[in-house]
């Protein structure tokens, strides 16, 4: 108690007043952080009116968080001589302000190469969308990635490690990283070749070994697909570029094939006059190409007359083809019913032998 009471009649008049100014230079930047951020950024942006607009930019966000801080530190830096913080102490404050100005200028920058950000859009522009948004978003990716990369080798000067000398130290420890990243620099390469030769783009659905469904995102490391039955698939890179890809996307056209066995004992007319009728039909969907069309007697079998029906639909979307396979398919058995037309079904002779 006699130590808290010789400690509070050293504080002066002058230590309080030094208090209550550092405390308001920190109110002061806090409360107009944001007017400072939303100065620069207009600035900067001087065609742009709608505040909503400049508020929504990269670097707002990262420049109130630096104006909050620079508060902080201002005010721990006017309060150093009534705090007696030596100079050892206020080198570590101004080692953390640098690196938190760093962190929130990284952020801001790679905020910035967002695919909607208003720097990316201008270069789409530019670029007269010679790119895809896939291979563009993974290009963004990069450029996000080393911006942090460079941020992190800036935090670590900063906090005056050599970075020679400790890469130079990691020894057995560095052959691990190395071998691990071995992997990960495999994945890098495969997702730029997918880049390269383009097999698909996000969005389409294709079947990759064992895997299929739609893509969702190409990453650093892997390839996204949706599968049918809603899970999430993540492909390493390296594998999907040596493997098959099946692009069902990518089809200009889709064939319907049906192959009907008709019983032995239906008359070759109305055989001939159920292959025109079928070949009628189809020439009258206007989804069907009129030259894929072919209705043959194809072959006799043990079982009956096989009638092969072929032709291709520009209904790629397999949904829109199913709908298009089944409305086909109804006509058919349609055309077999007005006909009186029996389908032949596998059948066996059995022989019972009588040892009586």
């Amino acid at each position: 108690m006699d130590k808290i009471i010789a400690l509070i009649e050293k504080i002066t008049v002058i230590d309080i007043i030094d208090v209550l100014i550092a405390i308001a230079i920190i109110i002061f930047f806090k409360i107009f952080s944001s007017a400072f951020a939303y100065i620069i950024v207009r600035i900067f942006k001087i065609k742009v009116k709608n505040s909503k607009e400049i508020k929504e930019s990269a670097f707002y966000s990262p420049l109130k968080v630096f104006f909050s801080i620079l508060g902080v530190y201002l005010g721990v830096v006017f309060l150093k001589d009534t705090l007696g913080l030596n100079a050892e102490i206020m080198l570590l404050i101004t080692k953390i302000f640098k690196i938190i100005v760093t962190l929130a200028f990284a952020r801001g920058l790679a905020a910035s190469f967002r695919i909607n950000s208003t720097l990316v859009n201008n270069l789409r522009k530019k670029l007269s969308n010679k790119l895809d948004d896939s291979m563009f978003e993974f290009i963004l990716k990069t450029i996000r990635a080393v911006i942090y990369i460079i941020a992190i080798f800036i935090v670590i000067a900063l906090l005056g490690i050599d970075i020679s000398a400790l890469v130079a130290g990691l020894g057995i420890g560095g052959v691990i990283i190395t071998l691990a990243a071995q992997d990960t620099a495999k994945n890098l390469l495969g997702g730029f070749l997918i880049f390269i030769d383009k097999p698909f783009i996000v969005g389409d659905w294709v079947q990759i070994d064992t895997f299929e469904g739609t893509v969702e995102d190409i990453t650093f490391r892997s390839t996204r697909l949706r599968t049918s039955e809603n899970s999430l698939v993540n492909i390493p890179n390296s594998l999907v570029s040596e493997a098959s890809i099946i692009n069902w996307s990518k089809l200009e056209k889709r064939r319907y094939k049906a192959n009907l066995c008709i019983d032995f004992n239906t008359p070759l007319e109305k055989l001939e006059r159920f292959q025109i009728r079928v070949k009628e039909m189809l020439k009258d969907k206007e989804d069907i190409f009129d030259d894929s069309i072919i209705v043959r007697f194809d072959n006799i079998t043990s079982n009956g007359i096989n009638i092969y029906i072929c032709s291709y639909t520009n209904s790629v979307d397999y949904m829109s083809y199913l709908k298009e396979k089944e409305r086909i398919n109804y006509k058919i058995m349609q055309i077999l019913d007005e006909e009186n037309i029996k389908l032949a079904y596998d059948s066996k002779n059995i022989y019972i032998k009588n040892s009586i």
